[in-house]
C-alpha cells in the first residue's frame, strides 16, 4: 500500500537521517528518520504512564460514579486490559500514515476532509492539546506539592512549564533522553510501588459487579485514543512503519495496563478515593522517592501536548516557526495552569477525546478504501461528505456514554429518554461509535464511486 503525500505549495520535504538531526522549523524542511524501535517504545512507554491514570482508576472501579455499585476487582482489571488493547490498536494504526508519508497528523487530515475542512479537527486538536498540557502542569504541581509541601504550588507550575517548553524546542532529542535515562527509572518506580502496596491484603477479587464494565472500558479507551491525533507527529520520524506501529503498541499498551493496575491496587488496599492515591504511594517506605520519579516523568505528557499543539498550528500556518510556537504555547499553558479551576476540566477533556474515536474510524476506512492515496496539499479539494459519518459516530458515542460533564451529560441523557433509547449494559460507546462511523464512511465512499462512474 502506497501513500501519496503531496503539497502543491511546498517542495516535497527531503528525508533526513543524521543521528542528531532535529525537526525542521517549518513544514518545508527535512523530516529526520532517526527514531528506532526502542526510541518509540521509550516515548510511548513513558506516555502510557500518567498520574492521571492512577486517579483514572477510580472511573474504572466505580464507572457509575458515587453511590453506584463498584466493579469486582477482576472486572476492573479486565476493563483496563480490554480498553488498553482497543485504544492502543487505534493509536498504533493512526501512527502508520505518518510513518509512511513523513507528514504530521493534522496535515494528513487534508487528505480526508480537504485542506480547508481539515481546520475543524485541527482546531479541536489544538484545544485538546492545550487543555491536556495545562492539566498536566496542574497535575505535576499537585504531585510535587504533595511531596514537598513547604514549597508554594505555583513554583512547581512555573518550573514544570519552563522545562516542558525546553523539551518541546528539541523534540527528537527529548525522545532520546526519555528512552536513555527515564524509562528504566519509571519501570523500577512502578515495580517498587506495586510490591509495597501488594504487601497489604486485597479484598476478594470476585466481590462486586460486572455491571458498568463497558463504561469502565470506554474511560480507558478514551485516554489512549486522546493520543490518536498526536501519533503521526512522532511516527513521521520513525525509521520504519513497523517500528512506529510496534513501538507504540508495545510501549503504550504495557505501561498503561501497569499504570491503571497500580491505581486499582492502591484503591483496593490503602487509598479510599482518587484523592488519596498520591498519599498512599508516599506512605510506603521510600515511596516519596518513587513517586517523585513518576511526578518528574509526567513532564513528557506536557511536552508532547505542547509540541503537538505547535505542529497542529502549522497545518493552518505551514511557514510559522515551530520553535516560536512552542515558546508561545508553553507560556500559555503555564499561565492557564496558574489561574484555572480544573475541578470539571478532566471531564471536558474526556469529552474532546470522544471526538477522535469516530474520527479515527473515518480515517482508517477511507485510507484503506483509497489505498492510502491522499492529496495532502494546501489546496486539497474539500470532501464535506466525510464529516457526516464522523458526526454520526460522535452522536452515537454520546447517546451510549455521555460522560460526567455537568450539563452536557444531562442533556444527552434527556435526549436518550426522549428517543426511548436505553443502551444495553454490554454496549461500549467506543465500539458503537467506531462501527457507525466506519459503516457510514464505507457508504459514502461507495456512493462517491458510483457517482464517479
Amino acid at each position: 500500500m502506497t501513500v501519496l503525500s503531496h503539497r502543491a505549495d511546498l517542495p516535497e520535504p527531503p528525508i533526513g537521517d543524521a543521528p542528531r538531526a532535529e525537526v525542521a522549523p517549518t513544514l518545508e524542511g527535512a523530516v529526520p528518520r532517526t527514531l528506532g524501535l526502542w526510541d518509540q517504545v521509550g516515548l510511548w512507554g513513558n506516555l502510557g504512564v500518567s498520574l492521571l491514570g492512577f486517579t483514572g482508576a477510580v472511573f474504572v472501579l466505580s464507572p457509575g460514579g458515587d453511590g453506584a455499585p463498584a466493579l469486582a476487582p477482576v472486572a476492573a482489571l479486565a476493563a483496563v486490559v480490554v480498553g488498553t488493547l482497543l485504544g492502543t490498536a487505534a493509536l498504533s494504526a493512526s501512527a502508520v500514515p505518518g510513518a509512511r508519508t513523513g507528514a504530521p497528523a493534522m496535515v494528513l487530515l487534508r487528505g480526508l476532509f480537504g485542506a480547508r475542512l481539515s481546520a475543524l479537527p485541527t482546531i479541536l486538536n489544538i484545544v485538546q492539546c492545550v487543555g491536556w498540557g495545562t492539566f498536566e502542569l496542574v497535575t505535576i504541581a499537585t504531585a510535587a506539592h504533595t511531596v514537598a509541601g513547604d514549597v508554594p504550588r505555583w513554583v512547581f507550575v512555573v518550573v514544570a512549564g519552563a522545562v516542558t517548553t525546553g523539551l518541546a524546542l528539541r523534540p527528537l532529542g527529548s525522545v532520546r533522553l526519555l528512552r536513555r535515562y527515564v524509562t528504566v527509572l519509571v519501570v523500577v518506580a512502578l515495580a517498587y510501588l506495586a510490591v509495597q502496596l501488594l504487601r497489604h491484603p486485597l479484598p476478594p477479587l470476585t466481590r462486586g459487579s460486572w455491571h458498568g464494565f463497558w463504561a469502565a472500558t470506554d474511560s480507558v479507551v478514551a485516554v489512549a485514543v486522546s493520543f490518536v491525533p498526536l501519533a503521526s507527529d512522532y511516527s513521521r520520524h520513525a525509521t520504519s512503519v513497523r517500528t512506529a506501529f510496534w513501538g507504540s503498541y508495545l510501549g503504550y499498551g504495557v505501561t498503561q495496563v501497569a499504570c491503571y493496575g497500580l491505581g486499582l491496587v492502591a484503591l483496593l488496599t490503602v487509598a479510599r478515593s482518587g484523592d488519596d492515591i498520591y498519599g498512599a504511594f508516599i506512605a510506603v517506605p521510600l515511596g516519596a522517592l518513587a513517586f517523585g520519579v513518576l511526578a518528574l516523568r509526567e513532564l513528557d505528557q506536557s511536552f508532547a501536548n505542547v509540541y503537538s499543539t505547535a505542529v497542529s498550528v502549522q497545518n493552518l500556518r505551514p511557514r510559522w516557526d515551530r520553535r516560536v510556537l512552542a515558546l508561545a504555547i508553553g507560556a500559555v499553558t503555564t499561565v492557564l495552569a496558574l489561574i484555572l479551576d480544573v475541578a470539571q476540566y478532566q471531564n471536558f477533556l474526556y469529552l474532546l477525546g470522544s471526538v477522535f474515536v469516530p474520527l479515527f474510524a473515518v480515517l482508517i476506512v477511507d485510507f484503506l478504501a483509497r489505498r492510502g492515496v491522499w492529496d495532502t496539499s494546501a489546496d486539497a479539494p474539500a470532501r464535506p461528505l466525510m464529516l457526516l459519518p464522523w458526526a454520526a459516530g460522535f452522536v452515537v458515542y454520546q447517546l451510549v456514554n455521555p460522560g460526567y460533564l455537568a450539563g452536557w451529560s444531562g442533556a444527552w441523557t434527556d435526549l436518550r429518554q426522549t428517543l426511548g433509547f436505553t443502551p444495553p449494559g454490554w454496549a461500549s460507546a467506543s465500539l458503537w461509535a467506531f462501527a457507525v462511523a466506519a459503516l457510514g464512511t464505507a457508504a459514502v465512499v461507495a456512493g462517491t464511486r458510483r457517482r464517479a462512474r
